[in-house]
């Protein structure tokens, strides 16, 4: 699809050239609306993708993998305390010293954490027009660092930044007061899938 006309017909009517980030979600608008399963080309995703999932299961890993096949609690690896973590880094109440799960139990607590991240993720960005991509990445962030709502990274996806929020997700690489490689990596991948479009 030749998409000069239509960047030149939007020029004409907003007397003016566009931003780089403009571009980018104009990009994203049209390659969502020649999706044949996307009827809303400017609508958020509703769920987090394949990539999230992925990229959670990479950096989270279903650490403490016991003999005989469950799966026990450890602590925060910055911290070395709370929040005490299990399978692909479900945290909360009864998840202390001493918990332990079957790996049936942790894949499906995983799901449940995403698909609820995911719903605080829609919630954040409201109708910002978002890529599949951007999404998962927003996600897999949010798993992590639970910042979603409070992030310059969000309000700067929202304005249609994208450049920008990109250069945000490098911030968030400490735990503990402390530059952590893993989370330094993973913040790296996550703006490579939040700039992929």
């Amino acid at each position: 699809m030749q998409r000069k006309p239509i960047f030149d017909a939007i020029r004409r009517l907003l007397g003016r050239g566009f931003k780089p980030s403009e571009v980018a979600a104009l990009d994203a608008a049209i390659d969502s609306a020649l999706r044949p399963d996307n009827p809303d080309p400017l609508a958020a995703p509703l769920e987090a993708g394949p990539d999230a999932i992925a990229l959670i299961r990479e950096f989270e890993g279903c650490a403490r993998l016991r003999p005989d096949g469950r799966v026990e609690a450890y602590p925060d690896p910055g911290t070395g305390a709370a929040p005490w973590t299990i399978g692909w880094g479900a945290t909360g109440p009864g998840i202390g010293p001493g918990t332990v799960w079957s790996r049936e139990e942790c894949d499906a607590r995983l799901m449940e954490d995403i698909a609820r991240h995911a719903a605080d993720v829609r919630q954040a960005i409201g109708d910002a027009p978002t890529t599949q991509s951007q999404f998962d990445a927003l996600v897999s962030f949010h798993f992590n660092t639970g910042a979603i709502a409070r992030a310059t990274l969000t309000r700067r996806h929202v304005a249609g930044d994208t450049a920008g929020a990109a250069t945000e997700f490098v911030r968030w690489n400490r735990a503990g007061g402390r530059v952590l490689a893993g989370l330094t990596r993973r913040r790296a991948a996550e703006a490579a899938l939040y700039l992929r479009g």
